[in-house]
């Protein structure tokens, strides 16, 4: 509930004002779990707020410990549904990974999480609980608070435009947790319309596209929305979400062995770069996952293919996988245990 929808109920039990904007603060600047721990409210108002409405807060359902410091949780939801959530720390960062989709419908090939069916969007409070339970976490295993966010979680967040923006938009609030946009990556598979969408909205987060194939034959092998969401109008709508935002664009390019790491791969991801206000090219390991077909390239291909994105001044970066020896790796999230 809003604040001021909070202040009418409040009016309607017959209670003081100032008490609407306590439960408003426990809620979001306190990020309570429960109406018990409002300790500030007496016994008989937290048992009527009890007794009259849900606190549908999400819980930590399992966390796991990966030897690089990377910490993944499953998250049980309210109504029994499960999201997988990565806090990522490094010297200079803590990047909470989040989701927005319980599983996801787009069915990327190589993607744990593709292998799923979408149950159901998440709700903008529980992608909000995510991010301030993983801020918990960043808190008490290093004393430092989150430094940034990435939407590269279970589910394609574009598809839950809404929620996802409304989530957002609370995290970067005064009242939530005071984040500026700059420090949020929402990433997507290529949703055009709603890139375009994003650019209508004036948005102030930074946007990655999950590429992984320069060219459309690749593309739709491994990513079906491709067919209907092609690289031409993809560079379009980025160019454009660009021109409305000035907001940092990336991509993301996973490498496969013997299907889009050779020079001639390379050569066609850099005509797209070319093609778009590319900030940074994220190259990916690529981490196994049951039921795919793919295999992760040699030292020796990953290294000739960034070497020649260098040579033609491609601003890359090679991103080694955190996490992979406990499934918290890019691709690998699927509620496992």
């Amino acid at each position: 509930m809003s604040l001021p929808q909070i202040q009418e109920v409040f009016a309607n039990m017959g209670e003081k004002p100032f008490r609407a904007k306590q439960v408003y603060e426990w809620l979001w600047l306190k990020q309570a779990r429960d109406f018990e721990s409002m300790s500030n409210l007496s016994k008989p108002l937290r048992a009527s707020l009890e007794e009259n409405f849900t606190f549908p807060a999400i819980k930590v359902d399992t966390t796991q410990h990966s030897s690089d410091g990377t910490i993944k949780s499953r998250f049980k939801l309210h109504d029994g549904h499960f999201v997988e959530g990565v806090l990522i720390p490094t010297s200079t960062r803590q990047t909470a990974c989040v989701s927005s989709q319980v599983g996801c419908s787009l069915s990327c090939k190589f993607c744990a999480t593709g292998f799923m069916d979408r149950k159901r969007n998440l709700d903008f409070d529980e992608i909000f609980d995510q991010v301030a339970l993983i801020n918990k976490q960043a808190i008490e295993s290093s004393g430092k608070k989150l430094t940034n966010i990435v939407f590269m979680g279970m589910g394609e967040p574009l598809l839950n435009y809404k929620n996802v923006l409304h989530a957002i938009e609370r995290i970067t609030s005064p009242e939530g947790l005071a984040m500026s946009p700059k420090r949020i990556t929402v990433s997507t598979a290529g949703v055009a319309k709603m890139i375009h969408q994003l650019g209508e909205d004036k948005v102030r987060f930074n946007l990655a596209l999950s590429l992984h194939a320069a060219n459309d034959q690749k593309r739709t092998q491994i990513m079906p929305i491709n067919e209907t969401n092609n690289l031409k109008v993809l560079v379009e709508e980025l160019n454009y979400f660009y021109k409305a935002t000035g907001n940092e664009i990336s991509f993301e390019y996973i490498l496969f062995k013997d299907f889009n790491d050779t020079v001639k791969d390379a050569e066609e991801l850099i005509k797209i770069y070319r093609q778009v206000p590319v900030d940074l090219i994220n190259i990916i390991e690529y981490n196994q996952i049951d039921g795919a077909r793919f295999q992760k390239p040699s030292e020796e291909a990953t290294e000739a293919f960034m070497e020649y994105l260098g040579k033609h001044k491609v601003n890359a970066r090679l991103r080694r996988s955190r996490g992979k020896d406990i499934d918290a790796a890019c691709g690998q999230l699927a509620n496992k245990a």
